[in-house]
């Protein structure tokens, strides 16, 4: 019975990690649609490329900082309870490679390729984990301070703050680094629109996410013995919640539409485990409004150019997400309780502390050495051309 029981946790888990992996397909076409024509071969690219950059930072360095854990011994060691534990370390990383994913999006169609790459090293090899371990491995004695100041400690089952707030928030600094598209802001005060090049790649990436995101949220169990169909369904009433606001604040814009059941999705991860689904349902409809009018403002009244929006969609409605954990994680409120309102407070804006610091010195430190940003011409020309000396459509392009 033990036996069966690890080959099932096993499976249950590599099944969690595929979906997650597949999630990294909808960062890659979310980015492909929002972007110009000429900078969709870089989306394709990057997404994978920073995937697998990831896996390396993570495995030599990242999930030792995090965990404790390294893989150094021989294979039929690891092999041990059928290969349980590099099951969940392949989990695990799929969650620390989304941190690069968000980030891509905001600094879209002007940044150097290899740069970017170092930086994910570093995130993922250093910056990410020190956090993660903190919040979902009790490191550093963080947890049980504010667990006996609190009362409980910080709730996050699978990810709103460790993943994307931190992301979102890592992001930020890059963004602003960078600064904005040539030719997106002019000295009159006026804004040159750049819309999406592909409405349907844009709705796939948003769907294909959608679905992953159960993996996302239901594996977090990371054992069959824990599975909660509540995880699931509070997941489909927040994601339900946050494309109807979206909708609706966005004015059937078809961007906004299908960012909202990010926004909504984002923000339930950290308390999907214990809500009810009418808390799930308002927690995700709060962050589709919160999306869409940050979104708007940041781009026009503030003209930060944050390509995808992944400040406001991961760093504000993840770092919601972790505050709305405790409010409708309580029993007052329907949820299942054991958490606390000034937990969830203090250690969001504690993730949000370290992911902009982290943020701030990776990419402070590339533009004061290498630079971040591609010289004006190779921008102009679109990094399809200029980085992979290809268009997303050479052959439509050569007989025209």
């Amino acid at each position: 019975m033990e036996s069966f029981k690890t080959g099932t946790d096993t499976l249950f888990l590599l099944l969690g990690a595929a979906m997650v992996l597949a999630m990294h397909a909808g960062f890659a076409f979310l980015e492909l649609g929002t972007v110009r024509k000429k900078n969709q071969v870089n989306a394709l690219v990057k997404i994978l490329v920073d995937f697998s950059v990831s896996t390396i930072a993570y495995f030599f360095i990242g999930y030792t900082i995090a965990y404790g854990v390294q893989f150094f011994d021989n294979a039929g060691t690891l092999a041990a309870h059928n290969g349980y534990a590099l099951v969940r370390f392949f989990f695990l990383l799929t969650f620390a490679a989304a941190i690069p994913a968000i980030v891509s999006g905001g600094i879209a169609e002007r940044s150097k390729f290899n740069p970017q790459l170092f930086a994910t090293f570093v995130l993922v090899g250093f910056v990410y984990p020190f956090f993660e371990g903190i919040a979902w491995n009790e490191r550093f004695g963080v947890q049980a301070w504010i667990a006996q100041t609190f009362g409980a400690p910080f709730h996050d089952f699978a990810g709103s703050v460790v993943v994307h707030a931190f992301g979102g928030w890592v992001a930020l600094p890059a963004v602003l680094l960078l600064g904005a598209r040539h030719g997106r802001y002019h000295r009159d005060g006026g804004v040159a629109a750049h819309p999406p090049s592909s409405i349907p790649f844009l709705a796939l990436g948003a769907w294909v996410l959608a679905v992953g995101w159960f993996g996302f949220n239901v594996m977090s169990a990371q054992s069959v013995d824990r599975i909660s169909g509540l995880v699931a369904v509070n997941s489909l009433m927040a994601m339900v919640g946050g494309t109807l606001t979206a909708w609706l604040a966005g004015r059937n814009d078809p961007g906004f539409t299908y960012n909202g059941p990010l926004a909504g999705l984002v923000a339930v991860c950290a308390g999907s485990d214990l809500m009810h689904p009418l808390g799930a349902l308002v927690t995700g409809g709060i962050a589709g409004v919160l999306f869409v009018y940050m979104f708007t403002c940041v781009q026009n009244r503030w003209r930060i150019d944050d390509v995808l929006g992944v400040w406001p969609l991961h760093g504000l409605c993840g770092a919601w997400g972790g505050i709305a954990a405790g409010i409708f994680g309580l029993r007052a409120l329907g949820g299942m309780g054991g958490v606390s309102f000034g937990a969830q407070v203090l250690a969001t804006l504690g993730g949000i502390a370290v992911a902009t610091l982290g943020g701030a010195l990776v990419y402070g430190a590339i533009r004061l050495t290498v630079g971040l940003r591609l010289d004006q011409e190779d921008e102009y020309n679109g990094a399809d051309l200029s980085i992979h000396k290809i268009s997303a459509t050479p052959e439509r392009e050569s007989l025209g």
